[in-house]
């Protein structure tokens, strides 16, 4: 055989060593393992992380879903020159009933929606709420509904927007108040809508911790 047949039949025939590159191989048993714990641990890690704004993102959802409510009906009672009362049931409900007038006598109520709070969100007080420099003045932060503030005790769990804007009882009186909702067990998830009867003005407050002390701000 020639030297240059011999090269030939070399070169075409198979290694006989059976080594194969690494990137021919692929990845290992144990370094996919590997990949997968890492990428575990970081999932954990950003999950840790995510928590206290994902908490955050869903107080200030169910806040924000009641101060739309209550600003909505009280501008449509202007504009429709109708009556809405807006019903809040704990722990975690929101009513909206229109209230015609009538001559001799008005109809009664019609409900038009039913709302639901998020999840983990509940109209409630937690241990911890100021007592003293509540939102708007309103009550002492022991009910978590408690509109009727200036008609006895206060202690009612709705408003009813007239079409001049105020937010009255339904004997005619003003009423003002306050709403609070909090997920349970997380004081600083705490929120606050109040309600001022002559004007039917609508804020929202949210309680912060300011040098250690529980104090509630205007949003």
């Amino acid at each position: 055989m020639t030297a240059q047949a011999h090269r030939a039949e070399v070169a075409g025939s198979p290694r006989k060593d059976g080594i194969v590159s690494h990137r021919a191989r692929g990845f290992s048993l144990l370094e996919a393992m590997i990949v997968v714990a890492i990428l575990l641990i970081a999932l954990s890690i950003n999950f840790v992380t995510l928590q206290p704004a994902l908490k955050s993102a869903r107080a200030n959802s169910a806040a924000n879903q009641c101060f739309m409510l209550l600003r909505r009906y009280r501008q449509q009672a202007i504009d429709e020159r109708k009556r809405y009362i807006v019903t809040f049931n704990a722990p975690n409900s929101i009513q909206i009933s229109r209230w015609d007038v009538a001559v001799p006598v008005s109809p009664a109520p019609v409900v038009i929606s039913t709302q639901i709070l998020p999840t983990s969100v509940q109209f409630q007080t937690l241990a911890g709420i100021p007592t003293a420099n509540p939102p708007d003045n309103f009550g002492n932060g022991g009910a978590a509904i408690d509109f009727g503030q200036g008609i006895g005790l206060g202690g009612l769990n709705y408003v009813m927007f007239m079409p001049d804007g105020s937010s009255q009882d339904t004997n005619g009186n003003l009423n003002s108040g306050v709403l609070y909702t909090a997920a349970t067990g997380d004081l600083y998830s705490s929120r606050a809508i109040s309600v001022f009867g002559a004007t039917g003005r609508i804020r929202g407050w949210q309680l912060v911790n300011q040098a250690g002390n529980a104090t509630w701000v205007q949003k």
